[in-house]
């Protein structure tokens, strides 16, 4: 379960929420070929080139879940810009969406995190 905090007569209550993604795969993404990997890893880099959806990432990573209207909040852009960011990092495969009734509920995918550190990494070691 998370934790949310929702504006209810102009007090912030905490609020729990169910988790709305659930657990992604494992080893996705392993056993690329280099040249794949190097594919791959420029586009969670492009998808991480502004500073606002590494604000957004970062926001998500501290909480279970979130909604776009509490990312707008957080990162204090208009939510069309938000949604803009967000559809980037969704693409990218570092976050996931799910629908929950009129709004979409967006977690981190932490797979994408394991493979973006994996091949991080593998820059160090000679092709």
């Amino acid at each position: 379960m998370g934790r949310r905090e929702q504006n209810v007569g102009g007090t912030m209550k905490k609020k729990t929420m169910k988790l709305c993604c659930p657990p992604s795969p494992k080893n996705e993404g392993r056993g690329l070929k280099v040249k794949d990997q190097d594919r791959a890893l420029a586009a969670l880099a492009k998808a991480l080139g502004h500073p606002a959806r590494v604000k957004i990432l970062r926001h998500l990573a501290n909480v279970e879940a979130c909604i776009c209207g509490d990312l707008v909040l957080e990162v204090g852009l208009a939510q069309a810009t938000v949604s803009q960011h967000l559809k980037v990092l969704k693409t990218a495969g570092l976050i996931r969406g799910t629908i929950s009734g009129p709004a979409t509920c967006y977690c981190v995918e932490r797979s994408a995190f394991g493979r973006l550190q994996a091949w991080l990494g593998d820059l160090r070691k000679k092709p």
